[in-house]
């Protein structure tokens, strides 16, 4: 009997051991980092070829919430993203100057595009700018789709109407989808409607739109994006370091070059235009 209870005694003793030793191993830092980012990003498929490398390189998990910008800067102003990569310039000034985000910093740009029926019952081909593609959509009545959801194309969106004196909301011609860029680009083209889209996520669905690019090249129509961290002195639980992990890759040298080249062999030309380091007057 004294036998078995020493043998039970020095399996125990291990076991035990093991036992009280496991909080000495405590939980690693967590590796996910959440990414507030705009749905153009993700119709795109930009982000496809991004986020591996990135995950690869430093260990880090990418969890990603594709909505508008106004969206996405509203979840950083309640902690819930840990950093953003939003195009709403304007708006992203005064998230940093409220105290929600740090570090901004420019990553790419590329442009807007008026989009509308091949037909182009409003006549806006031609138009020697963007206002005055808007005034004959709302001169003819024409059918225009608005994302509506305060995202950085609603915005700009809103900052072109703004500019001609005219808020279009509640015309029977003017509607808002609610939707994101993909969703929003099939409601026009289903409906044969007009639209403001980005180039990338024009040019990534354009073979199931029929869709015609009928405005582009002003300099309104120009989409900047950056990357910002939410700010931790506000919300010290957010991934501070897997957030600014994120923003450096962004601007580094391998990204910028995924960027440069994103969309070439599919398209004939890039998607977006690497800006990082940049100063304002060269991006234009």
């Amino acid at each position: 009997m004294g036998y078995i209870k020493r043998i039970t005694f020095f399996f125990a003793a291990p076991a035990f051991a093991t036992l009280i030793a496991l909080p000495v191993h405590a939980a690693p830092k967590t590796k996910t980092v959440i990414l507030a980012t705009t749905t153009s990003t993700r119709d795109s498929g930009l982000l496809d070829e991004l986020l591996p490398v990135f995950q690869k390189q430093t260990g880090y998990f990418v969890k990603t919430i594709s909505v508008g910008s106004g969206q996405a800067m509203k979840m950083g102003e309640r902690g819930e993203a840990d950093v953003l990569l939003v195009h709403s310039p304007d708006a992203e000034k005064k998230f940093v100057a409220d105290g929600f985000g740090v570090n901004r910093r420019l990553v790419m740009h590329n442009d807007f595009l008026i989009l509308g029926p091949p037909s182009d019952p409003a006549s806006v081909r031609g138009a020697k700018s963007s206002r005055e593609a808007l005034r004959k959509i709302a001169a003819a009545g024409a059918l225009f789709l608005s994302r509506g959801d305060n995202s950085g194309t609603h915005a700009l969106e809103k900052k072109l109407w703004g500019a001609i004196g005219l808020n279009p909301e509640g015309r029977r011609w003017y509607q808002q989808t609610g939707l994101g860029m993909g969703e929003t680009l099939g409601v026009a083209a289903e409906k044969g409607g007009y639209t403001i889209a980005d180039r990338g996520s024009y040019l990534a669905m354009k073979k199931k739109l029929g869709l015609a690019v009928l405005i582009e090249g002003d300099a309104s129509l120009l989409n900047i994006y950056h990357v910002i961290e939410v700010n931790p002195a506000r919300w010290p639980k957010v991934n501070a370091a897997g957030a600014k992990a994120f923003g450096d890759f962004m601007v580094s040298t391998k990204a910028q070059a995924i960027i440069r080249t994103f969309g070439v062999e599919k398209f004939g030309s890039p998607l977006f235009f690497p800006d990082a380091g940049k100063k304002e007057e060269q991006r234009r």
